[in-house]
């Protein structure tokens, strides 16, 4: 249903664009035809003992048909860009429902998360921390820089569960007890949505963020 939802959006842009096009082109036909018959009526009119130079009647005309192309490459380049525009989408509109590799939060409903962080150069040690929407921090854990992944089943050092919510990931990097650099961690977050904003592919994750398409480091399906 998504993509039939996309399909129609494509096929309007480019309607609109074409019909964009063809009015353009009426207005050039009858400007067109407006300077023909004006030209007509100067050279009826001239001074037959100082008529115009038939120099100038060309350089009229070809200054008049110059701007006419210049127009309709104008046209022709917009229908591109559209066309191309409602391919982009049509391609991110495949994304939805799949995860994306992104530095952003991310919605916790008790499945785990994925979870990939980076380090500072020389760092010995680190430390990831969970914060909630409003940015207080709620837990924290020890890490080892050799990690490059990390599956997050949102659990307390009492066992229990936290709530659900929206979380965001930040690794400390500490070289031995100095703090030398704090970063956001990159998760796997659902998109939920993709949308052309002016030319732009945007895609809304599953806490309500809305990054630009290439803002996603990767792709992968939903982890059962």
């Amino acid at each position: 249903m998504l993509s039939g939802i996309n399909t129609a959006a494509t096929t309007q842009t480019v309607q609109q664009a074409a019909a964009q096009t063809q009015a353009a082109e009426t207005v050039l036909s009858s400007d067109f035809e407006t300077f023909l018959k004006m030209l007509t009526v100067q050279v009826q009119n001239q001074d037959p003992l100082n008529p115009v130079d038939s120099t100038e009647y060309a350089t009229q005309l070809a200054t008049f048909s110059s701007v006419e192309q210049q127009v309709l490459t104008n046209d022709l380049l917009r229908n591109l860009g559209a066309t191309l525009g409602g391919n982009a989408l049509g391609e991110a509109s495949r994304w939805i429902g799949m995860e994306g590799l992104v530095r952003a939060p991310v919605a916790f409903a008790g499945q785990p998360v994925y979870v990939r962080p980076d380090y500072a150069i020389g760092s010995d040690r680190a430390e990831l921390v969970v914060r909630t929407s409003d940015g207080t921090e709620a837990i924290r854990y020890d890490l080892s820089v050799n990690e490059e992944s990390i599956v997050w089943g949102g659990y307390l050092d009492d066992g229990s569960q936290m709530p659900s919510g929206i979380y965001s990931f930040h690794v400390e990097s500490y070289d031995g007890d100095t703090l030398i650099g704090t970063s956001m961690a990159q998760v796997y977050s659902r998109i939920d949505e993709v949308r052309n904003d002016n030319g732009t592919i945007m895609v809304q994750l599953s806490d309500g963020t809305e990054i630009r398409s290439d803002e996603i480091g990767g792709l992968r399906s939903p982890a059962v």
